[in-house]
């Protein structure tokens, strides 16, 4: 790729996490700062077909950096599925004279970002943003880090209630697929079990563990389940089946849902967004294309974005010998 870029465009699509502010912030600043014109594109690849643009600037986006969700808001666009969706994507980018541009989002984001590439040859790059920290090439994704502040903080509060009435609480955390936000949230708030995708414990052996914890004097329990778990067919009808089989515990669920993708984004995802988006423009600036922006061990890294997509997260296996012993 050898194109003079003199206008970056950045958008946000599918889920929104907290931190998404943060990132647009960097990236128009970095515009900003190389002397290169910044477009937001408003709903993700919809707006972009529609050609929902808006010029901005440095000051487009004062005080932002601390706001949950996105400005430019997001949308899943089936339009942009189709060759004739992305053919007026295209059209619109060159209207507006857009010659790059960043997407924020998370695996069906970036899949579209690499069709689009392969067919118009136009410059991209991707941002990591989703709470499930599942996507490969990044030891941490936008919004993890402020979603397991959010579930742990939810949790302890949840505790108080389940031992102020000797109750059981099924609390089901996101993660559809993985069990990352689960296990960590889990061994934070001193869960008495934490049920994940990767590891499946099975009913019996919960079953048994929630005996066990009984037996040594425990009157309330809390354990922690990702939603993707498949030790039952759902949270609730694991939480009866725990009911029917030990009527000495109050059995209730919490499902904490869309409340882990709002709010203020933590320091360490404001950090991460803010250093995500100038590497996204220097690596543009540099005439690489076609790749997703991650962390490890603390270094800004760049991974191809089809090895982000179809490249598989690995639970931490320490953290899950962790929670086996701190729920002994």
């Amino acid at each position: 790729m050898n194109k003079t870029i003199s206008k970056i465009a950045v958008l946000t699509s599918g889920g929104d996490s907290p931190g998404m502010n943060a990132a647009i912030r960097s990236v128009v600043r970095s515009c900003a700062y190389h002397r290169i014109d910044c477009v937001g594109i408003f709903r993700g690849y919809q707006g972009m077909i529609e050609g929902d643009f808006k010029e901005m600037n440095a000051r487009s986006v004062n005080h932002i950096i601390n706001k949950g969700g996105t400005i430019l808001k997001s949308a899943r666009s089936k339009d942009f599925m189709t060759k004739e969706g992305r053919l007026k994507a295209f059209y619109q980018l060159k209207n507006h004279n857009v010659d790059a541009f960043v997407v924020i989002g998370g695996d069906g984001s970036f899949t579209g970002a690499m069709v689009f590439n392969k067919e118009f040859d136009f410059p991209i790059i991707g941002i990591p943003g989703t709470i499930d920290n599942d996507i490969y090439g990044t030891n941490f994704t936008l919004g993890y880090d402020t979603a397991l502040n959010t579930a742990v903080e939810a949790i302890d509060k949840i505790r108080d209630t389940a031992s102020s009435h000797n109750r059981l609480f099924f609390v089901e955390v996101m993660g559809r697929d993985v069990g990352h936000i689960a296990l960590n949230v889990g061994v934070g708030a001193g869960a008495e079990e934490i049920l994940i995708p990767e590891e499946d414990l099975g009913l019996d052996r919960l079953l048994d563990s929630l005996k066990k914890s009984r037996k040594s004097g425990k009157t309330s329990s809390i354990v922690v389940v990702a939603e993707g778990d498949k030790t039952g067919d759902n949270v609730f009808e694991l939480a009866k089946y725990i009911e029917e089989h030990m009527p000495t515990y109050e059995v209730r669920v919490s499902v904490l849902g869309h409340m882990q993708r709002g709010g203020s984004p933590s320091c360490f995802d404001r950090v991460l967004a803010s250093r995500m988006g100038v590497k996204a423009i220097e690596t543009l600036l540099d005439g690489k294309s076609n790749y997703m922006i991650g962390i490890k061990d603390n270094k800004m890294i760049l991974t191809p974005l089809d090895m982000a997509i179809k490249g598989e997260t690995e639970i931490d296996a320490e953290l899950i010998q962790v929670s086996d012993i701190m729920t002994t």
